[in-house]
């Protein structure tokens, strides 16, 4: 794999040559950090630093890094678990904006909000991303998730990230291939202390005002069309949007449904020995005739749903009785009822993996990042 390029992350001179001086970004103490979490959930930091540029976003992990001090990144907060204690050190939101439209070429600040940037590309005719209409958070996170739904991920149109990197101090293009992206991972979440989103840069397509082909089941039966049409982007961005609402999946402060963190599960990957060994359990547990849903994902591999499991095994929507549960509209999305603490979900997510293991030997795997706490 290819070094990713290097650009100079200090501050450019101005047209005297004179360094410019950063303004100040804002800063709080002991700063509440639940209303920055789509869970509403979580204790104070110790430290909050709101950065608008990508010279306030670097020197705010300088200045953590200089001074030994923790750092919890935080962009759209959809997909973070946070202690009830919060956190000890320096939490840096990014609030970046940028919106660069070049012919079929997209480049996003990390603070952009997703799905405000999504429509604007439907609007301007340009397929890619329309499926991924209505995920909250920010476009920084994308790439770190390969945030992907109803047949689409990033990774299928990202061509570079830009990224400060944190070992070696410098700004950073890293390619597709650098990336490293797989189904809901990628290079920074794998080593999450070393890159930091600043940018993110996408190919998009123009079909004509058209989607790129339904690849989803599900979304061509809404849509009435067969896997493998194209239909009108905003009528797929519409679409979308109404599936993802029925299930609880679009943010809604009136509806505790939304005080979620979407998926709390990623779909597990079985190897065809461990399909094999499920089909048995579940024929054991369910009947010989019921099948679990199966979708191959390469050679020698298979994948099964989370949503599927955790119903199966007694978990059904609305389960629990406290004030975490699970959404009455999704079994995959664990939520907020209004007075919940992360502990309180916590002990319900424990509770839907030690059953999901139980019944069918598959152990779920938490799609949100945890902070000072752990399944």
């Amino acid at each position: 794999m290819a070094a990713p390029t290097a650009s100079d992350a200090r501050p450019r001179p101005d047209r005297r040559g004179r360094p410019r001086t950063l303004e100040p970004v804002q800063e709080l103490h002991d700063a509440p950090l639940a209303p920055l979490t789509t869970f509403r959930l979580g204790g104070p930091a110790a430290r909050l630093v709101t950065a608008t540029t990508d010279a306030e976003v670097i020197q705010a992990i300088r200045d953590a890094d200089v001074t030994a001090t923790p750092l919890l990144i935080i962009g759209g907060g959809s997909n973070l678990v946070i202690s009830d204690k919060g956190f000890p050190g320096t939490a840096l939101r990014i609030a970046t904006k940028g919106f660069e439209l070049d012919g079929t070429k997209l480049e996003l600040a990390a603070g952009e909000v997703w799905t405000d940037a999504v429509e604007r590309t439907v609007e301007a005719g340009l397929a890619g991303i329309e499926c991924l209409a209505g995920i909250p958070g920010c476009a920084g996170a994308t790439p770190i998730q390969n945030v992907g739904a109803y047949g689409q991920d990033v990774s299928s149109t990202i061509t570079e990230v830009v990224a400060y990197d944190t070992i070696d101090h410098r700004v950073v293009t890293l390619t597709n291939e650098q990336c490293d992206f797989s189904y809901r991972h990628s290079l920074f979440k794998r080593l999450p202390d070393s890159y930091v989103v600043l940018r993110v840069r996408f190919q998009l397509e123009d079909a004509g005002g058209l989607s790129t082909p339904i690849a989803y089941a599900e979304t061509a039966r809404a849509l009435g069309v067969e896997v493998g049409d194209r239909v009108p982007l905003a009528t797929l961005r519409e679409t979308v949007l109404k599936l993802r609402a029925g299930k609880g999946m679009v943010l809604d402060p009136e509806d505790h449904d939304t005080w979620s963190a979407g998926s709390f599960f990623t779909n597990p990957i079985l190897t065809n020995e461990e399909f094999s060994a499920f089909h048995a359990r579940v024929a054991e547990r369910l009947g010989p005739d019921v099948k679990a849903p199966a979708f191959p994902v390469g050679d020698g591999f298979t994948k099964t749903s989370a949503a599927w499991l955790i119903d199966k095994a007694g978990f059904t929507k609305g389960y629990g009785s406290g004030p975490a549960r699970i959404s009455t509209k999704h079994t995959l999305a664990l939520t907020n009822r209004g007075e919940a603490t992360t502990e309180d979900l916590l002990a319900l997510a424990r509770e839907v993996v030690a059953g999901v293991r139980d019944a069918f030997g598959i152990t779920l795997v938490n799609e949100p990042v945890t902070v000072g706490v752990s399944l």
